[in-house]
């Protein structure tokens, strides 16, 4: 949980399955953080000062005050972020070049595919203004088709990189949102069973309660935070 004091590791954060990936990564870690909440309903993620830690306008976000060679080091994208974690703790990273190359090979099928594709599915099931049949199919079914892909990995290995990894919690939040994406979870027994061995880890409960009481998604069905959640730009 977040440090009770000044800590040197601030986490610019709101609870979404991006989010999560590092409020879970740090409790995994060990790391005392400062919570930095940002209200991505209420457009705070368009301010100028989170703008310089976050060029593109999302959490999460981090600044390190003890980064290498004890500089100050800012990193966006959740993806980078479990990398720079990993290679600062020594831990869920490997350092062999050919397991961490496995382990980097589902995180990045995670930041290129199963996180949007899932996003695109959440979108046109529970926040676009009206129903597109047409984009409800396409994404539902390429969401079953990307945990096909898990389960069949799954079936080969106990998590998804070989050992316990960011690669596992790049996707572990996503993949606990299988109702609200129309997925059957009892067609993937597989990803059935690693999500419920990841659900148990204490680290994992800890970075999912993360100011979990914020996520609403009514908030995000208010006209203005719509508008700015999913508008082509701010609204103002």
């Amino acid at each position: 949980m977040p440090s009770d004091t000044d800590a040197s590791l601030d986490l610019y954060y709101w609870p979404t399955p991006n989010g999560w990936k590092i409020s879970i990564m740090l409790e995994e870690c060990g790391l005392p953080y400062n919570l930095k909440l940002i209200d991505i309903g209420a457009g705070e993620q368009f301010s100028d000062d989170f703008l310089k830690i976050s060029p593109n306008n999302k959490i999460p976000a981090i600044v390190d005050r003890d980064g290498p060679g004890g500089r100050t080091v800012s990193v966006f994208e959740s993806g980078a972020i479990l990398q720079y974690l990993g290679r600062k703790t020594g831990k869920l990273y490997p350092e062999d070049p050919v397991v961490r190359g496995v382990v980097e090979e589902w995180l990045y099928w995670q930041v290129g595919g199963f996180g949007p594709m899932l996003g695109q599915t959440h979108h046109f099931l529970v926040y676009a203004k009206e129903s597109v049949p047409y984009a409800i199919d396409r994404f539902t079914r390429e969401a079953a088709r990307l945990y096909g892909v898990m389960d069949k990995r799954l079936a080969q290995s106990e998590y998804l990189a070989g050992d316990y990894s960011v690669a596992d919690i790049a996707c572990v939040g996503w993949a606990s949102l299988y109702e609200r994406q129309k997925q059957d979870i009892t067609h993937f027994p597989n990803v059935k069973r690693w999500l419920d061995k990841l659900l148990s880890r204490p680290a994992v409960q800890r970075g999912l309660a993360l100011a979990r009481e914020n996520r609403k998604d009514s908030a995000f069905k208010d006209p203005k935070a719509h508008a700015i959640l999913f508008g082509s730009k701010p609204a103002g």
